[in-house]
């Protein structure tokens, strides 16, 4: 979760590597687009406040760059700021927005940017909700509504290497992002998470679309691929922050995680102890911890540890693998 401090950071040290990157012409812009996005968008301009339904629009969904298509914001980071411009309070990746300094207006800004084609987005600023504390003030000209049904959901059952293995290989499963929940500080590092002090659990976010795979087949796969009845500890990682845990969204994904732990309980001879918490924040681990697996198949963990738990998921789950 990017904090404010991080926007500056990047301001002042240089933004994110771009996934990949669109250059055109601005003749060519100028084609492409309708004369409103292209004045905004390219011309660093600003709509007038509450000028778009975009404002007061907040069921699921996903918003793209309206110059390249890039995906910027998810829905449910949307909140309704007062302003009369779409608020977010955290991009969708830690990558997809680019900063800079904007001096314009005789006042001190942070000018946010799509990371792909440098289209002008709006401005961020460090007066939104909690936990993040950021505004996302965007331009609804910079922005495209892409409606989708994808959802998410976050567990943690030992190293956040495991269990991304095992969920990067599910269908119907977009994205998975190893990371850190259930704990008290903002933002903690792998080291912090590791001395146990901060109450974090290693955890991977899950971003499924339900049409393909349930949650609740999900919650079956991460209670039988690891052993949800060690309290703190999976074989020889020990500490808190290799406990089981379900952090939940909603009361739909609580009755749900209820539901499949006494539905598995009968499987297990001593009794499940994963935690069924609300997810609060979901902090993004660092990225040398991202398909961790798949770039470091021949380390020992990855053969001694995760290949048996890739081996048995493969096994009990053949028909859900992509």
């Amino acid at each position: 979760m990017l904090k404010y401090i991080d926007v500056v950071k990047f301001v002042n040290h240089g933004n994110p590597a771009p996934d990949w990157i669109l250059n055109k012409t601005e003749a060519e812009w100028k084609a492409q687009l309708s004369p409103e996005v292209y004045q905004v968008t390219r011309l660093k301009g600003t709509e007038r406040a509450y000028s778009s339904e975009m404002c007061s629009l907040f069921e699921p969904g996903l918003y793209a760059c309206a110059c390249c298509g890039t995906l910027l914001f998810d829905g449910r980071e949307k909140f309704e700021s007062g302003t009369g411009w779409p608020s977010f309070t955290q991009p969708i990746k830690e990558n997809a927005v680019a900063y800079v300094r904007d001096d314009s207006s005789g006042m001190r800004r942070i000018e946010a940017l799509c990371n792909t084609c440098k289209a002008h987005l709006g401005h961020v600023f460090p007066d939104g909700p909690a936990p993040s504390g950021l505004r996302y003030c965007m331009n609804a000209l910079s922005l495209e509504k892409i409606k989708t049904t994808f959802e998410k959901a976050v567990f943690g059952g030992g190293c956040f290497w495991c269990t991304e293995a095992i969920f990067d290989e599910l269908k119907g499963v977009a994205v998975v992002e190893s990371g850190y929940s259930g704990g008290a500080i903002a933002n903690p590092t792998y080291r912090e998470v590791c001395s146990g002090r901060t109450g974090h659990a290693e955890v991977i976010q899950v971003t499924f679309d339900p049409a393909e795979i349930s949650y609740e087949d999900l919650l079956r796969i991460h209670l039988s691929t690891h052993n949800p009845t060690t309290p703190n500890r999976q074989g020889a990682d020990v500490g808190t922050q290799y406990r089981s845990i379900i952090l939940v969204s909603n009361d739909q994904q609580r009755a749900s995680a209820e539901k499949i732990l006494s539905e598995l309980q009968a499987f297990y001879k001593q009794p499940i102890v994963t935690e069924i918490k609300p997810l609060e924040a979901f902090y993004i681990a660092e990225p040398e911890h991202q398909k961790f697996y798949i770039n470091n198949p021949e380390q020992g963990y990855c053969q001694a540890v995760i290949d048996p738990k890739l081996e048995k998921f493969r096994e009990l789950f053949s028909s859900l693998r992509k």
